[in-house]
């Protein structure tokens, strides 16, 4: 089945060209576009694609509000957000509000699609190192940490060792490695905490761990 992408960025002239990219796939879908962050949520709750490709800095209701708005009105959509700079606010608040991962807007064609696919499928498009790093330098704009520690006691002593070692920045073979456990089994434990604390995926799994104060900077 194709990809259904909704196309999100207040320049036509990337809009057309990301549409063109995608068009040539036989496995990718762009079922419309939007410029600005309240025509891209209306767009959504009508079109119900599987990923929405979201430039952040727009006029009027901007790409992370407009990413909030989208995934409690249409939840089985996920959310792919375009920045310039890898490290850098938009980015940070954009996970907070539940997208996916980021892409750079320099980003190949071959990195789009893969990244495009990768968050259909249900992945994090964003590495873990970058996620720490992100984290780290803005953390201070998260709310005051031990807000979600109760959540916390449904984990096992595993799985809490396991996200722990998420938030570190750590990927799952260095998981596996260091906590002497498969790496197909480093994947289940991260699929049971976020079934249990009702997350979406890796980076969803890794804020929350700031928040709750399991991890902090640095």
């Amino acid at each position: 089945m194709s990809v259904r992408v909704l196309l999100v960025d207040d320049e036509e002239l990337l809009r057309l060209a990301f549409g063109m990219i995608l068009r040539a796939e036989p496995d990718m879908e762009p079922v419309g576009e939007a410029a600005d962050g309240a025509a891209a949520v209306e767009l959504a709750r009508r079109l119900r694609p599987d990923v929405v490709l979201m430039d952040v800095r727009m006029p009027g209701t901007d790409g992370i509000e407009a990413t909030r708005l989208l995934l409690r009105e249409v939840p089985g959509t996920r959310v792919l957000v375009l920045t310039t700079f890898d490290l850098d606010a938009y980015a940070f608040e954009a996970l907070r509000a539940g997208a996916s991962g980021f892409l750079l807007k320099n980003s190949r064609p071959e990195e789009l699609l893969g990244a495009i696919r990768d968050v259909a499928r249900g992945d994090a498009v964003v590495s873990p190192r970058v996620t720490r790093r992100l984290l780290d330098r803005f953390a201070h704009r998260l709310p005051a940490a031990g807000g979600d520690a109760e959540r916390l006691r449904v984990l096992t002593a595993r799985e809490r060792e396991v996200l722990l070692g998420a938030a570190r920045g750590l990927t799952n073979t260095e998981l596996a490695a260091a906590l002497g456990l498969a790496e197909p089994t480093v994947k289940k434990h991260l699929g049971r905490v976020m079934a249990k604390l009702g997350l979406r995926d890796r980076v969803q799994a890794v804020i929350f761990a700031y928040e709750c104060g399991l991890v902090g900077p640095g």
